[in-house]
């Protein structure tokens, strides 16, 4: 819905941002999600929004829907583009985590993760916050600081 496809290989249809797709059925479930390769839509295989869907569905919009109410629609889409990066984010981090990481870097890591993950947010501003961004923006620097203890994993 919040990301435009431009018909190629990866996407059987060209659809501007901020539309649904035609192939979401009335559940919100994909209509021919067994068959998405098949019909032109590897693109839709490989993508994952970390989560970040669910949050904004169920936590952000408590449930509420684009269809009951389509003004939603945008605001919904646009709190999308802001948590997918932040829950990709935190997947990294969950990862890094797991490294046998010395103290300083684990450290670290619990702090971009508590960064990013603001008490009880109620709104796609919470995290838009300084506080959320600069983790976020320090992201990759944290990568290439943990890189030489991804070597040994198997």
């Amino acid at each position: 819905m919040a990301y435009p496809f431009e018909e190629h290989e990866d996407f059987g249809l060209l659809k501007a941002a901020d539309i649904p797709c035609p192939n979401i059925a009335p559940d919100f479930r994909c209509s021919i999600h067994s068959d998405l390769a098949k019909c032109g839509f590897g693109g839709c295989v490989a993508y994952s929004c970390a989560g970040a869907g669910q949050r904004v569905t169920q936590v952000l919009f408590d449930g509420e829907t684009w269809r009951d109410d389509p003004d939603l629609l945008s605001h919904m889409t646009y709190a999308l583009r802001v948590l997918r990066p932040i829950h990709e984010a935190l997947l990294v981090l969950q990862e890094a985590a797991a490294l046998p990481l010395p103290k300083d870097l684990q450290e670290r890591c619990a702090e971009l993760t508590r960064a990013l993950c603001p008490e009880a947010p109620s709104s796609v501003w919470d995290f838009e916050e300084d506080s959320v961004q600069n983790a976020l923006a320090a992201l990759p620097d944290f990568v290439e600081t943990i890189a030489p203890y991804t070597q040994h994993r198997s």
